[in-house]
């Protein structure tokens, strides 16, 4: 017979009958029960029922009973969630930081609470002593979290760029000039031929504590290149006879002559149809980047008159080189141009552009918005 209890087996038998003499009639004793065998087996399931207990009660003081702090907490502490960092690496960190009571108690409710998926790696300014609700609550508030922010507008050129992340960061604007002149610690691609010009992609971003000079601007870097691939660049230039480089200095130029982004894809037909033609581009916000004119584009004769290559009216074609940094749409603008036969343009006061074939008609127009000898080619 064999008996099974709690995973144990129990093996028990019977010794077999001593055969009688023939003629005697010897009575049956009954066989010999195995005492000692079978008290062991007893001893062996109570220990195991006593330690599947404890095993459970364990289990329900974590999941029912785990120390909470109650209330928001006081003081403050600043704690660091890494990158990739799971549910029960945070709750360890919130309790060494006595942010919470116990790592149980947060990491059962980021369990079952939906929230815990919106915890973002950073650094966080907490309370001391939380209850773990009230810590998960301060963990998706973006308040509580300890970082800097800087704009950068469509077409800032490099040196705008600067100003603005050292004037809005603690990062200083040597280690950010020093980190710009060693292009291959924020990831410049080599055609870029070392100008990080243009490729500085203008949006918003956040600095936290740790980053670097390298790291931000090798995040800007990153997103520019980001943007091209979305846009397929690569593949889209040269149908246009172009290659990336020379799209995102079409796209800078752009975001300086025009005003509106709805002019953008017409003004860079204009600057296509001068560049088939052989016409030099003339355009005042390629020589306003030599003499780094600040307000407006319009120059000198005697910048007209600067021989680099980035003055198109010296020069045909475009300058070597991005002359801001370009958002997306004038990105887009210059991958896809508006058709039309066009080759000259000019901004009025209200910010309207007229466009035109015929250089007379251009002279007048343009004349007759801004007075006699006012408008060239």
């Amino acid at each position: 017979m064999s008996e099974n209890d709690g995973g144990l087996e129990i093996l028990t038998g019977e010794e077999e009958p001593r055969p009688s003499r023939p003629g005697s009639r010897r009575r049956e004793e009954p066989p010999k029960r195995k005492t000692g065998r079978n008290a062991l087996a007893l001893l062996v399931i109570i220990a195991l029922l006593i330690g599947a207990y404890v095993g459970v009660t364990k289990v329900m003081d974590r999941m029912g009973g785990a120390e909470d702090y109650s209330g928001g907490g006081t003081g403050s502490v600043e704690v660091a969630i890494p990158s990739g960092a799971n549910g029960l690496q945070i709750a360890r960190l919130l309790a060494d930081a006595d942010v919470v009571k116990s790592s149980e108690a947060f990491y059962q409710l980021s369990l079952s609470d939906q929230r815990a998926t919106q915890i973002q790696p950073g650094t966080y300014t907490l309370r001391k002593q939380m209850s773990a609700d009230a810590a998960l609550a301060a963990l998706v508030d973006p308040s509580a979290r300890v970082q800097a922010k800087f704009t950068v507008p469509e077409g800032a050129r490099v040196g705008q760029i600067v100003e603005i992340i050292a004037k809005n960061t603690e990062l200083e604007r040597k280690d950010l000039e020093a980190a710009l002149d060693d292009p291959s610690t924020i990831g410049l691609p080599d055609f870029a031929n070392g100008n990080p010009e243009g490729y500085l992609y203008p949006e918003t971003y956040f600095v936290e504590p740790g980053d670097t000079a390298q790291s931000v601007l090798k995040r800007m870097v990153d997103q520019t290149l980001k943007v091209a691939k979305d846009l397929d660049i690569g593949s889209r230039a040269p149908a246009l006879g172009m290659d990336g480089e020379q799209i995102l200095t079409m796209a800078s130029i752009l975001e300086y002559e025009g005003q509106k982004p709805e002019d953008y894809a017409k003004i860079a037909r204009v600057l296509y149809n001068r560049i088939e033609q052989g016409m030099p581009l003339q355009l005042d916000s390629t020589v306003s980047y030599l003499s780094k004119r600040k307000g407006d584009v319009w120059t000198t004769a005697e910048e007209r008159a600067n021989p680099s290559l980035y003055n198109t009216y010296q020069h045909a074609g475009l300058p070597p080189g991005p002359i801001g940094s370009p958002g997306e749409a004038s990105i887009e603008a210059a991958l896809n141009p508006a058709e039309g036969p066009w080759l000259f343009f000019f901004a009025t006061k209200d910010g309207s552009v007229i466009y035109n074939e015929d250089f007379g008609k251009h002279t007048a127009d343009c004349q007759a918005e801004y007075g006699a000898g006012s408008c060239g080619g």
